[in-house]
């Protein structure tokens, strides 16, 4: 049992659980509120059923789905940190950040229809992303590579600028970022 007294999920039910999020991230994505619970059940892989037991509303899953994405740009951070010098660390995970503002963009009206439920998709998604950003930044500025008068905060505005000005046009939006770290580091 869990500390919620709930049972964890088997092997398998946990694999159904990740394919229907990320088939939802992608379907709610690209077709916003015209995706069909069906066709989400149908690329995971799954029965209907199988969506419902996991997420019993439409509400539920685009939650979830949001949640999802917002776990893995934060999760990256750490994973990235450990195989990269800092500095390189951090430019990857702005990619991976692009990427998944993109992703939440696509699913906007999906999550107005979210928050019109009553529900908050939002709610501490800035700490969790300061969260995972705050250590790269340390770790560069303790190495000397980065800039130490610059805040989580900071990044997350630049980053956020970046993929509302070129959610559409990735290749500048790869120039923007480089020029962005490129004014974050020391001896440039």
């Amino acid at each position: 049992m869990s500390a919620t007294g709930e049972r964890p999920l088997r092997a398998d039910a946990q694999r159904n659980r990740a394919q229907i999020l990320d088939a939802a991230a992608r379907s709610f994505s690209k077709c916003g509120l015209e995706a069909t619970l069906e066709g989400i059940a149908k690329d995971a892989g799954v029965g209907i059923g199988t969506l419902y037991r996991h997420f019993p509303t439409r509400e539920a899953l685009i939650e979830a789905a949001y949640r999802s994405e917002l776990a893995a740009v934060c999760d990256a951070a750490v994973e990235l940190l450990a195989k990269l010098p800092p500095a390189e660390a951090l430019r990857a995970w702005m990619d991976r950040f692009i990427d998944y503002m993109a992703r939440k963009l696509g699913m906007a009206d999906a999550l107005r229809a979210v928050i019109a439920s009553g529900a908050d998709p939002y709610a501490h998604s800035r700490d969790l992303l300061v969260g995972a950003i705050t250590p790269i930044l340390e770790a560069g500025a303790a190495a000397g590579d980065l800039r130490s008068d610059i805040t989580a905060d900071d990044v997350l505005i630049s980053l956020t600028g970046v993929g509302l000005a070129a959610s559409d046009r990735r290749e500048q939006a790869d120039r923007l970022l480089n020029l962005l770290i490129d004014g974050m580091r020391y001896g440039v």
